[in-house]
Parts: structure tokens; C-alpha cells; sequence
């Protein structure tokens, strides 16, 4: 199965290459049709010419557009019966339309930004999947319903256009009607119903569903309307115009194209290119997605930089609200370069290049139109580093920035590009605390839909230089023509200007040393990870020093992450070792790291106090089991409630059983004592070695901490190496191995000593280990993912016993901490899953047997 995964791994990237050279080629082909009789210039003047009536009423259909869209969250929060502050759900909305309106795929983008500023508010992540799940839901039913009206309004304009005949349009728009009307009738009568007999799904109760379909469409009434104060009036009929902008909508979504960017206007275009001339249509999808996308966006990103100004954000929202920067930051970025490269294939108008003749020598005008498409696409391959918050990348963005800005002036005094690049150089300037990773700008090559959408996009402006251009003969004589009116040969030099820097850009990447395959640590290795484990808290950290797991070390040397490698997955196990101000740096390292070579990072075992961290990182966070913890300050044998441990004492001494601590310098001459007790607890359990987040016996490692062992009649019967640090904030046991003969209850004995004696040595707690998908949602409307834990938990003793470790734990009363798996979505954690068990039992053998 894991090979079959990674071939389909290797071959995805070309696939989804190809599907969207597919649609780019499908696009171009539209627009060259659709848009064959226009003049780009005609397009200007319109635009210009656009009364300022429509204008306003476009933004105040906007603004309705986006309270509207709080509905869905508000809802949402209904059905998931979270109770939040109406201000974190106007935020969090109003950052998660703007960006995934702009970004397209809205699940995933706008899904991120709800599981951050969620999360921080204090709702659980299972709640707020519950809330992303309802979000994505309720706007397929509610585009559904109001697509199906528009249709059946307007059917016979649709049925000219679609070839289809009109009685059958209303048909199916009466079927989609009546399946709305039966979805709410069901969730009057049911709170639950299976999909495909597999699926148990939970219903809204209908008067939210009702409510939700009015929300619904009234955003959709508003954002069409939106682009109908743009278009001519009298271009289309009102019910077939909200049908042909439902089809649009959807065309565009499953697309998957940035923001259904081209799919979109070919719909509309198709719909009302014969009604009114299509330079007035094609000027209102421009002002469209300027007002209802690009601005939103802008004003998301200035909303943010004011929380960025404001001193002292203590408030985990306000914290996570500002680490959203860099995403909107990036894509406002990647807007730039775009408009640069389109400004740089298009003529500046009449009256900027008459005014240029007088005031701009022509060396200049030549110059600047050069270096700012050149700077277009620079600022689209320095948007990737934003996003992953490169401090170079920070640099070079807000320097191309102000450098663009500039350079518009003289280019064909475009104000309103001029003005953007100067708000986006202020927002960088703002949130340059975001920005903190020290790491090479081309340290990572580009990859996947990056790689896809920087080359669609220089492929979108060369056929828009061949569609302005079209009616100017190609002669090798343009190349040298150097006029103020020659805007052919100037946009035609940007371009290859354009492709020259993209070429040097490619070959950069491909020339680039590989990097290498990560290798187990060296002796120097451990030495040094062994320092950082001693002068940090957590005990589990000493598990790094067995030598199975391969390290990757902070820029700092400060801080670590152990990881191991099984297929594509590349696990790290446990948070980040060492400092805490070098995790964030250390997690986006091992990310990219595991890109680089073609894997999957995933995160095992994490605390639930630094998701955020994962989170912004862009995973997702899926709960493991739980971890046991003592409070040793609480802790006693005194007292009914732990009479039992009492009596493991007394039992183990009357058994003549003596507890003692091997402090690390003796180990080595217990090693043959310690071997032959292992050997025999391996044999009676029917077991072997396990490894990556188990101890095994291996000398090295034995060694360099104290072992736990109790005796009998100066024989050896059980021990346990321990696991603790310097700073005495939590101990812990690995290896736990004893003779099949020795006493009944021997392990109580021994941990009750272990407790007894960390707590005498100052230390806060101890940790017993975790136990595997416990403390899983019980309710009946839990999860997917919680209800797969329960059911591994009650019934997999065949392939680990789960409940058997619950129980020896819960003997001590412990504190339960719950542990997450952070990774991708999908299938990601289940196969994740798969690859930890082989890592844990030593290959496919160790899974099968113990």
C-alpha cells in the first residue's frame, strides 16, 4: 500500500499540472472567442466612465455581502452548540471570506483561518471542524436553492444559451427545489441519518436549516448584486442573471483556479456578451473583482496591522489573529506581481502617454516599464517566502514594494497600482514582527500549486499580450522600435524580460544542490542533544538519546526535533526539544525538509499548548489518547482512596523485595543483570524490541541516566531506566522490564517507590505515558475521527491493549493530558498512523507480531 501511495505521490504534481494546463487552455480559448470584437482601450474608458452611483451601490452591496456572511458562522456556532463572543465571530468571518473568496478552495483557506482564531477563543478543534464542515455544507444548499429560483425564473434566457430546452430547466430546478424542501422536512423529523449505510451525519434542527437558507440567500442576493450594479442595465433579466451567476459561482469553485479566476468571467461573458457591448461587461468583472475581492482583502489585512499596532496584545485571540498576517500579506503580494506583469503587456492610455512625452524622458518610461514587470514577477516568487514568514522574504517584498511604486509613475502614472504597492509596503512595515525566520529567500525550491500558479500566471499575460496586440504585425523590427507611442515593442521587451528572469529562476532551482538525506546521529549528536535535555523540562525529551531517530537542530543550537522516516511520512515525536522562542523556526524547517524529499511532516504526540503553532503551519490537529501525569506535591499512600498502593508496599516488603536508585556511573556494571531480566520479560511476553517512541535495551542509552531496580535476596527481579532533567519539573520511566517469576504486584511496588522518592527530590510530577485513543468523545454526534478512536479502543486488544494500559494507569489517579497527531488532512493521519506503528514495532513483522 506504501509504495502505491508514493507512486501516486510522484505523479500527482503532473496530474494536477495537467488538469489545469487543460482548463488554462480551455480558458484562453474562451476569452479568445468571447472577447474577439474588444478594445482594450474601450475597456479603460468604460471602467473610467463608470458612474459613481453604481460604484457606491457595488460597496454598499459588498458590505451587506460580508455581514451577511457572519450568518454562516453564527449558525454555525449554533449547530456545533458553541457558545462565543459576537466580535470573534464578525473577525474571524469577515478574515476568512476576504481571504478565501481571493485564495479560492474556501474549505481549506478560510477553514485555516477558523481552526487559529477559533482555537483561540477556547473552542475545541473537533468543535470547530464542526463548525468549517456546517460552513462548507450550508453554502452548497443555500447555492443550490438560490440557483435553482434564479433557473426557474429565468429559464427561457438560459435554455438560448445552454441549448437545453426550457421545460427541462425547470424541471430540474423544481427537483433541486423540492430536494432543498425535503432536506428540512428531514431535519424536522430526524436528528440523524446514514450515508450509504456507513455514515451516521447529525441534522440540523430545521429552523436553523430554514434560517441558514435565508442567510444564504441573502448573501448570494447581495454579492450578485454586487456585479449587477456594475453591468448595463437591461443587460440580462434579473432570474435568469441570479441562475447564470449560481453557475458561474459553482464553474468557478470546482475549478479550482485562485478565486475562480477566468472560469467566472467566461460564464457571465457567455450570458451577456450578445445583450450589451462586452467592453461594458468585461469592465464591470473587473471593477467586480477589484470591489468585492481586492478590497475586502486589503481592508482584512489593514484590520490586521491595526491589532499589530496595538500595544501589549496579551489576549490569545488578538495574538492569533496578528500571526494571520503573513497569509494575507502574501496573497495581496501575489496580487501585486500580477498586476504588474498585466500593466506591463497593456498600453498606458492616450492621455498618460501624451503626459509622459512632455514631462518623462523616454529612456526612463522604457527603463521603468521594464524593470516593473521584471519586479511583477519577482514579487510573485517572494510571496511563497512570505507565507512561510522568511525574514528575506520580508525584505525583498517591501523593498520590490516601494520600488514598484515608484517605478509606476513613470511607467504611465498609474495611481491607483502606485497607491496599492504604497498600503502594501505600510501593512509589511507594520507586521514586520511576523516575519522572524532567518532562512535563505530560494532555500526551498517552488513546488506544486505554487509552481502551477506562477507559471499560469505568466501564461495568462503573454495571451493577454497577444490578445491587446493582436491587430500589430509581427516584424523583428518592434524589438528596436523606442517611441513613446510604441507600446507593442515596450510590452513585448517586458515580457521577454519576464521570461528571461523566469528562465534564470528555473534553472536556479534545478542547478541547486540536493539536499541530503538525513542521517542517524552521531555520538557528537547525542552529546549535544543531551545537553539541551538536561536544561529543559520535559522527560520524555530524554527518548532522543537512544540514537534511532535522526535530529535536526535549531539555527540557535538551542532547541531539536527527533524524527524518523517510514515511507513518505516523516514523523516527529513530541513537541520540539529545547527552547521555546526556537520551536516555531524549527517546525517550518522540518516541514520544508520533508517537502524537499517528498514527504509528509506530521507531528506525534504533541501538547495541546502549542497547536498554535502546528496550526499556523497549516496542519491540522487530530486528538491521540490522553497522557497520565501525577501530582507529586498531592501525592501520598495515606488515606482510603490510595490504600492500595499502600499495601503494594507492605506486600512487596514483606515479599522481601528492596528498592534502590543506580545512579548513571554504576549502570554499566549491572548491564548483564539488567540484560538477562530483559531477555527473560521479552520470552514469557511473547514480544521483541519495540523502538522510535519506546525504549529498547541498548547500552548506550541505559547509561547515560539512572535505572530504578528492586531485588530480592540480592537478585535482580524488575527495573526501569528513568527518565528526568535538571530543572525537576517531571520524571518518567521508559524501559519497564521484570522476571516472570517475580512477586505479584511488583511494578505497583516499584512505581510507588519511584513516586515516593521523585517526590522527596523536589520534583512537580510524574508521568506514567500515554494511553492510546482514550478520553475520546463519547457523545453520540462526536467526530469521525473520535468515533474511530473508540472503536480501536474497544475493540482492539487484538493488536494492543488499550484498555489494559488505561486501567494500570488510572491505579494512581492521575492528572489526563490530552496528546494530538498534527498533519495534513485527508488521509493523511490514518496513514501517518500506519507508518508510527511500523516505526514502533521495527517494520511490518514487528505490527504483526508483539
Amino acid at each position: 500500500m506504501t509504495e502505491a501511495v508514493s507512486g501516486w505521490a510522484k505523479w500527482r504534481i503532473w496530474l494536477i499540472a495537467a488538469g489545469a494546463g487543460l482548463i488554462s487552455l480551455l480558458l484562453f480559448d474562451a476569452f479568445r472567442v468571447l472577447l474577439a470584437e474588444v478594445h482594450l482601450s474601450k475597456v479603460m474608458q468604460q471602467m473610467e466612465a463608470e458612474p459613481l452611483q453604481n460604484l457606491l451601490l457595488a460597496l454598499l452591496a459588498t458590505a451587506v455581502s460580508y455581514l451577511v456572511l457572519t450568518g454562516y458562522d453564527m449558525s454555525a456556532m449554533k449547530y456545533a452548540e458553541v457558545r462565543i463572543r459576537r466580535s470573534t465571530v464578525l473577525l474571524t468571518s469577515f478574515i476568512a471570506y476576504a481571504l478565501g473568496n481571493t485564495v479560492g478552495l474556501g474549505v481549506l483557506t478560510g477553514g485555516a483561518v477558523r481552526m487559529r482564531l477559533y482555537t483561540a477563543a477556547g473552542i475545541e478543534a473537533n468543535k470547530v471542524a464542526e463548525v468549517i464542515a456546517f460552513n462548507a455544507s450550508a453554502f452548497t444548499f443555500g447555492t443550490a436553492a438560490f440557483g435553482a429560483a434564479g433557473l426557474l425564473w429565468g429559464a427561457d434566457g438560459v435554455a438560448q444559451l445552454a441549448h437545453m430546452p426550457a421545460w427541462l430547466l425547470r424541471v430540474i430546478a423544481v427537483a433541486v427545489l423540492l430536494g432543498v424542501a425535503g432536506f428540512i422536512a428531514l431535519a424536522a423529523r430526524r436528528r440523524e441519518v446514514m450515508i450509504a449505510w456507513r455514515w451516521k451525519v447529525r441534522m440540523p434542527p430545521a429552523r436553523l436549516a430554514v434560517q441558514q437558507l435565508v442567510i444564504s440567500a441573502l448573501d448570494l442576493i447581495a454579492s450578485a448584486a454586487t456585479l449587477w450594479f456594475l453591468l448595463p442595465s437591461g443587460a440580462v433579466a434579473p432570474g435568469e442573471f441570479m441562475a447564470w451567476y449560481s453557475i458561474a459561482l459553482v464553474l468557478g469553485i470546482l475549478s479550482h483556479v485562485p478565486g475562480g479566476l477566468g472560469v467566472f468571467e467566461a460564464v457571465i461573458l457567455l450570458a451577456c456578451g450578445d445583450r450589451a457591448p462586452v467592453e461594458h461587461i468585461v469592465s464591470a468583472l473587473v471593477l467586480y473583482r477589484v470591489i468585492y475581492y481586492l478590497l475586502p482583502l486589503v481592508l482584512a489585512a489593514v484590520l490586521l496591522a491595526v491589532y499589530e499596532m496595538r500595544v501589549g496584545i496579551a489576549a490569545p485571540m488578538g495574538r492569533a489573529a496578528v500571526r494571520l498576517s503573513p497569509m494575507l500579506l502574501a496573497t495581496m503580494t501575489f496580487i501585486a506581481g500580477g498586476w504588474l506583469l498585466v500593466s506591463g503587456v497593456t498600453p498606458a492610455s492616450a492621455q498618460a502617454t501624451d503626459m509622459l512625452a512632455l514631462r518623462v524622458p523616454l529612456p526612463l518610461v522604457e527603463a521603468s516599464h521594464f524593470l516593473g514587470s521584471v519586479t511583477g514577477l519577482a514579487m510573485i516568487v517572494v510571496a511563497r517566502g512570505l507565507l512561510h514568514r522568511l525574514d528575506a522574504a520580508w525584505w525583498s517584498a517591501f523593498v520590490l514594494a516601494l520600488v514598484a511604486a515608484v517605478l509606476a509613475m513613470p511607467k504611465g502614472f498609474a495611481l491607483v497600482q502606485a497607491f496599492y504597492l504604497v498600503v502594501l509596503a505600510i501593512l509589511l512595515y507594520v507586521s514586520r514582527a511576523q516575519f522572524d525566520r532567518r532562512s535563505a529567500l530560494f532555500a526551498h525550491p517552488l513546488r506544486g500549486v505554487w509552481l502551477i500558479s506562477v507559471v499560469w500566471v505568466v501564461a495568462a499575460t503573454v495571451f493577454l499580450l497577444f490578445f491587446v496586440y493582436r491587430r500589430v504585425d509581427y516584424t523583428n523590427e518592434l524589438w528596436w522600435q523606442f517611441e513613446f507611442n510604441a507600446n507593442a515593442p515596450r510590452s513585448l521587451r517586458a515580457m521577454m524580460g519576464v521570461m528571461v528572469a523566469g528562465l534564470g529562476i528555473a534553472l536556479w532551482q534545478l542547478l541547486r544542490p540536493s539536499p541530503g538525506a538525513p542521517v542517524l546521529p552521531t555520538t557528537e549528536d547525542l552529546d549535544r542533544a543531551s545537553k539541551i535535555v538536561r536544561e529543559q523540562p520535559s522527560a520524555e525529551a530524554n527518548l532522543a538519546l537512544l540514537g534511532d531517530k535522526r535530529l535536526l537542530f535549531s539555527a540557535q543550537g538551542n532547541a531539536f526535533i527527533m524524527y524518523g522516516r517510514q515511507g513518505r511520512s516523516w514523523i516527529s515525536l513530541f513537541d520540539p526539544v529545547g527552547r521555546p522562542s526556537e520551536w516555531q523556526e524549527l517546525i517550518w524547517r522540518f516541514i520544508e525538509l520533508a517537502t524537499d524529499h517528498g514527504g509528509r511532516a506530521t507531528f506525534y504526540q504533541v501538547r495541546g499548548d502549542s497547536l498554535p503553532l502546528y496550526l499556523d503551519a497549516g496542519l491540522r490537529a487530530y486528538k491521540l489518547g490522553e497522557y497520565a501525569y501525577v501530582q507529586l506535591q498531592e501525592f501520598t499512600t495515606k488515606g482510603s482512596k490510595r490504600s492500595h498502593l499502600r499495601q503494594a508496599i507492605n506486600r512487596g516488603e514483606r515479599d522481601g523485595l528492596e528498592f534502590a536508585i543506580v545512579p548513571p556511573a554504576e549502570v554499566t556494571a549491572l548491564l548483564p543483570q539488567l540484560r538477562a531480566v530483559s531477555d527473560a520479560w521479552l520470552e514469557g511476553q511473547d514480544a521483541r524490541e519495540k523502538g522510535f517512541s519506546l525504549g529498547l535495551f541498548e547500552p548506550a542509552y541505559l547509561s547515560r541516566q539512572s535505572i530504578a531496580i528492586v531485588r530480592q535476596q540480592a537478585q535482580i527481579v524488575a527495573f526501569a531506566n528513568l527518565l528526568c532533567t535538571h530543572m525537576k519539573s517531571e520524571a518518567s520511566v521508559d524501559l519497564m522490564r521484570q522476571l516472570p517469576l517475580a512477586p505479584a504486584g511488583t511494578m505497583d511496588f516499584l512505581f510507588t517507590k519511584l513516586m515516593l522518592h521523585f517526590q522527596s527530590e523536589g520534583y512537580q510530577r510524574f508521568g506514567l505515558g500515554m494511553a492510546p485513543m482514550s478520553g475520546m468523545a463519547s457523545h453520540e454526534l462526536a467526530p469521525r475521527w473520535h468515533r474511530f478512536g473508540r472503536l480501536l479502543f474497544d475493540y482492539g486488544e487484538t493488536f494492543y491493549n488499550f484498555r489494559g494500559l488505561r486501567g494500570f494507569k488510572d491505579k494512581f489517579d492521575p492528572v489526563w493530558e490530552p496528546r494530538y497527531l498534527v498533519a495534513g488532512g485527508g488521509l493523511t493521519p490514518l496513514l501517518t498512523l500506519a507508518d508510527v506503528a511500523t516505526l514502533i514495532g521495527g517494520g511490518l513483522r514487528g505490527i504483526i507480531a508483539k
